[in-house]
């Protein structure tokens, strides 16, 4: 349906005339009147009966007049949906749990009045592809991965240096120290069962167990954050890696331990990734917070791949 001749229609209804009509719309009587008469021959009714005196709603005009103003409703709210600074900035996060979630968290308390929409796409690479067809407007993501480069246009730049932590149970050699190196941690069996084949994390963890000479298991089924957490607690032999603001929660009894790494201090690197065309106003917002906000962490440890974006 033609939104212009309902919006036409709805003029002639408000004014009564066609003339008042056409003068509110800034087009001609003429074509005001080739409007109405292809709506009415579209709809197979007559919507006006004309006078000298205006412009009279039929019945059938009457009943057609509610659903053409919910017509135009609809188109405002379309248009809206796609206005920069009239929808909800849309960026994806890696896990509403993780770090790259707390650096949204806290920029909304900086910005309330700035509408978000947080996703979570299944890896880096689906993030980038989004941003680059718009499907988002950002993505808080370690990237790229080894072999991979950004495409034309999309941007990258780290705004956060997440340590890394080893989570230890209550029976594991390590539960009583607060801090080992990362060479102590040689020998011990780290169990990540999330690392997945083709992810930015799974690039991470591979090359940080490659690069220090650690025993990684990826193996076993990832149930999810809080079954692995029951396991490392029951074991004398398991640790995991856990990035220092990862929002975590477990009963009292579970006793398990965060123990801080040094000598290097393992960074988990996380980069703010949009398009260089992306017109949306609050993306320019949450760049300058993240610039503010971003405290590189010296003498740490990431991959050559996420330094060069």
């Amino acid at each position: 349906m033609d939104l212009e001749a309902v919006r036409t229609f709805a003029a002639v209804a408000d004014t009564g005339q066609f003339q008042e009509a056409a003068a509110e719309l800034a087009v001609t009587q003429q074509a005001v009147s080739k409007r109405v008469a292809a709506l009415e021959k579209g709809l197979g009714v007559r919507l006006f009966t004309r006078s000298a005196r205006g412009a009279a709603l039929t019945i059938d005009g009457q009943a057609f007049l509610p659903h053409a103003r919910a017509l135009l409703a609809a188109e405002e709210r379309a248009v809206a949906s796609v206005r920069p600074g009239r929808r909800a900035l849309r960026v994806d996060v890696i896990e509403r749990k993780l770090a790259p979630a707390g650096l949204l968290r806290a920029f909304h308390r900086a910005y309330p009045d700035i509408e978000l929409g947080v996703v979570t796409l299944p890896n880096a690479d689906a993030a980038v592809a989004a941003v680059r067809d718009g499907q988002i407007d950002a993505a808080i993501r370690a990237v790229p991965r080894p072999g991979t480069r950004l495409p034309e246009q999309v941007q990258s730049v780290r705004v956060d240096d997440e340590p890394l932590h080893i989570l230890v149970g209550p029976g594991h050699p390590l539960a009583g120290e607060r801090s080992v190196t990362t060479a102590q941690l040689v020998g011990h069996r780290i169990w990540m069962p999330t690392v997945a084949p083709g992810t930015e994390w799974g690039a991470y963890y591979l090359d940080l167990a490659a690069e220090f000479g650690l025993t990684l298991d990826p193996v076993g089924p990832g149930f999810g954050l809080e079954p692995l957490l029951a396991t490392v607690a029951d074991s004398t032999s398991l640790a995991t890696f856990v990035g220092e603001r990862t929002d975590l929660a477990w009963p009292a009894d579970w006793g398990l331990r965060r123990v801080t790494l040094t000598s290097p201090t393992p960074i988990y690197p996380h980069s703010l990734v949009w398009h260089a065309d992306n017109p949306h106003p609050a993306l320019a917002a949450l760049r300058k917070h993240l610039a503010a906000a971003y405290r590189p962490l010296e003498g740490g440890w990431a991959p050559a791949w996420s330094e060069n974006p």
